[in-house]
């Protein structure tokens, strides 16, 4: 709990540091998100097309990448929502 307010602090403190951070994970979820929703229904679709076959050709794999990259997309977004806490308050106090 220390290092995650010396880290908000930090971000707090360093604001150029913070906003190159704040359009970064920026960048990063928008790219991770892009048509996500898509990619599960297509995926969804494939598997209840083709059952157990679908799992076992790739569908189960694709499946769990595209957790996986939702997960990325959702840390990136944490990111995001810090940083711009972090310049909320550095700009409320300065």
């Amino acid at each position: 709990m220390a290092r995650q307010r010396q880290f908000y602090a930090w971000l707090c403190d360093h604001g150029v540091a913070c906003f190159v951070l704040l359009t970064l994970s920026f960048l990063v979820f928008g790219k991770l998100s892009f048509d996500l929703i898509h990619l599960f229904s297509a995926n969804a679709d494939y598997l209840l097309d083709n059952g157990w076959a679908g799992l076992v050709e790739g569908g189960l794999q694709q499946l769990l990448e595209l957790l996986a990259t939702s997960c990325g997309a959702m840390i990136a977004y944490l990111i995001f929502k810090l940083c711009e806490s972090a310049m909320v308050e550095r700009l409320r106090h300065h």
